[in-house]
């Protein structure tokens, strides 16, 4: 589905015939056309994040400008002194550098520059969980398998602290403040510890309403957010990049990034998806949240607005359920909020799965910003209170939970290894590849590898054996199935544990196929369903590069058409009424 910009659908309704408007945004639209002034200015200019190439193309660089370089540690230095920038902070790939007052240009097309990107705000997206994927099963081995608790892996949290409250103490093995050189880590916001909860608290029993879906993980936090919950883009990156270098002596194998920032640019060019890819490429498995932007103001449901670094194909991107407060999963749906594919730019199948992540009781920090801001989120008193928080956030730590709990059992899993094994144990509820990805997270099925029949609160839970990725696969045909049956994998990219496969599923150099469902190069069809290169179509909808029809609903590059409804440029046609600057023509 090819979109570059949130799409909203829904109805207006007008007299003598219903009408199906499309909402777009007016500020993507002058960006869009800003960036494509900018480009045919100068034939030779470095590719620009969104904002940047708005700036440039209205000369709104007026005042200093705070851009990402990526290039060497030398080019940066050679680029420092040509265009007298100011180096803020060094990256692995490149460095955070301000831009005088109108020499973003002069930047931009500088021979030896390739990208340049915004240092954008990154901000948090904002127990039933436990049961209703299966974790407290796991917890007490009740699926054949010892009891599984994620000891001895390690998950970075990067967020806005963690703080040292009971039910992790004695499990964060490390604090790094990213904020502030002098800092101390502290969770002066309350979405960190609230996330870090979710993975990894260590309740009083498995019935604790606040025990983490990984009670034996250990925590690494590492701060991002200030005390208001935001940040900045070179700190995310400084952090993940920490984080690799320090994967081995903190036994860390999960990045937890509950946070986003807005899709200016293609991953491949994207600073923040960069380092996600080099976590990846390093063993690392990253868990990032879709984002809060599945709906608009008024409530209509939004495409296309999954945020980044969800919107790189490394990381495992969440989307949330709403469990109406019930372990029973045969009365959960996609959260209204939550952000919905595919993503900007790359038009990306995403999210990958979809977790709880509504009004989810965890960790509180005592006089936190959300505890004192947000008064009507805490719940009981003293040291029994407790902070209820929605989002694509939690759903994320709730899957970072899972997959610590997958590599205690497999432990020579390989990101992608981890991807598969999540997605083919999800349940497929019907809701969407677009809004719940391969399903609903199912720990149980995917711990237990077809062990055991998963059982969740009285309900039998088929697992949806199905799962994709938009990662380019260069290895050996995989095949099995639940019966045991020899198989062969790819050891450098899923891990020489070997996955658990299933019945009519088929994966081979970038091709799936299972139940009807179809995969292959940027081929999807399921269902009625069809996308392949920026075009759709299902259930008599069609869009395909700026093209859309629906149902007697034509719209194209500012040309719309609806039952005798014309419209194009000012121009106005309507059951023999006519309209065109100002004049008007009628029966």
């Amino acid at each position: 589905m090819v979109l570059t910009s949130p799409r909203i659908f829904g109805t207006t309704p007008r007299p003598g015939n219903r009408l199906v408007t499309i909402w777009l945004a007016a500020t993507v639209l002058l960006t869009c056309a800003a960036s494509a002034d900018a480009q045919s200015a100068n034939s030779r200019r470095a590719r620009l994040s969104q904002d940047l190439a708005q700036l440039v193309a209205t000369h709104g660089d007026f005042k200093p400008t705070d851009v990402i370089l990526t290039a060497s540690q030398e080019k940066v230095d050679r680029l420092a002194a040509r265009h007298g920038l100011t180096v803020l902070q060094r990256l692995s790939t490149g460095a955070l550098v301000r831009v005088p007052a109108n020499r973003l240009e002069d930047v931009a097309t500088d021979a030896e520059v390739d990208s340049l990107s915004g240092n954008h705000v990154v901000a948090g997206q904002m127990a039933v969980l436990n049961q209703s994927i299966g974790a407290d099963q796991v917890q007490v081995g009740l699926l054949g398998l010892p009891a599984v608790t994620g000891k001895g892996i390690g998950v970075a949290v990067i967020d806005s602290g963690v703080a040292n409250v009971p039910e992790l103490r004695g499990r964060i093995a490390a604090s790094v403040d990213f904020t502030d050189a002098q800092g101390q880590g502290q969770d002066k916001h309350g979405h960190g510890t609230h996330v870090a909860g979710i993975i990894a608290a260590a309740g009083q029993s498995v019935n604790d309403d606040t025990r983490g879906v990984a009670p034996g993980a250990h925590i690494v936090s590492l701060k991002v957010l200030d005390a208001k919950g935001y940040g900045v883009v070179s700190n995310v990156i400084a952090a993940i990049d920490w984080a690799i270098a320090n994967r081995v002596q903190y036994g860390i194998r999960i990045l937890n990034l509950s946070l986003g920032s807005p899709v200016l640019q293609s991953y491949r060019d994207d600073p923040l998806c960069q380092a996600v890819e080099r976590a990846f490429r390093a063993g690392l498995v990253v868990v990032a949240s879709s984002g809060n932007f599945g709906k608009d103001a008024n409530g209509r449901p939004m495409y296309g607005a999954v945020t980044a670094p969800g919107n790189s194909p490394f990381a495992i991107t969440v989307g949330a359920l709403n469990t109406k407060g019930t372990p029973f999963r045969s009365d959960d749906v996609v959260a209204s909020y939550s952000s919905k594919g595919p993503t900007m730019f790359d038009h990306l199948v995403k999210p990958d799965i979809a977790a709880p992540g509504n009004r989810i009781k965890g960790l509180l920090v005592a006089g936190s910003t959300l505890a004192k801001e947000h008064p009507e989120l805490v719940m009981g008193t003293g040291n029994g209170a407790r902070l209820e928080l929605s989002g694509t956030s939690m759903a994320a730590a709730a899957v970072s939970g899972a997959a610590a709990l997958v590599l205690s059992t497999q432990p020579k899993l390989k990101p992608f290894g981890v991807r598969v094994v999540l997605q083919l144990g999800a349940q497929d509820l019907g809701l969407g590849l677009l809004s719940a990805g391969a399903g609903s997270l199912n720990a149980a099925a995917s711990v237990s590898r077809g062990h055991a029949p998963a059982l969740i609160a009285g309900e039998t839970i088929a697992s949806s054996d199905r799962a994709f990725t938009s990662i380019t696969i260069n290895g050996p045909i995989t095949l099995g199935n639940t019966a045991g049956n020899t198989f062969t994998t790819d050891d450098e990219l899923l891990g020489s544990d070997g996955l658990l496969w299933s019945d009519g599923f088929l994966w081979s150099d970038g091709f799936l196929w299972s139940d009807g469902f179809l995969w292959s190069d940027g081929f999807l069809w399921s269902d009625g369903f069809l996308w392949s290169d920026g075009f759709l179509w299902s259930d008599g909808f069609l869009w395909s590069d700026g093209f859309l029809w629906s149902d007697g609903f034509l719209w194209s590059d500012g040309f719309l058409w609806s039952d005798g409804f014309l419209w194009s440029d000012g121009f106005l046609w309507s059951d023999g009424f006519l309209w065109s600057d100002g004049v008007v023509w009628g029966d």
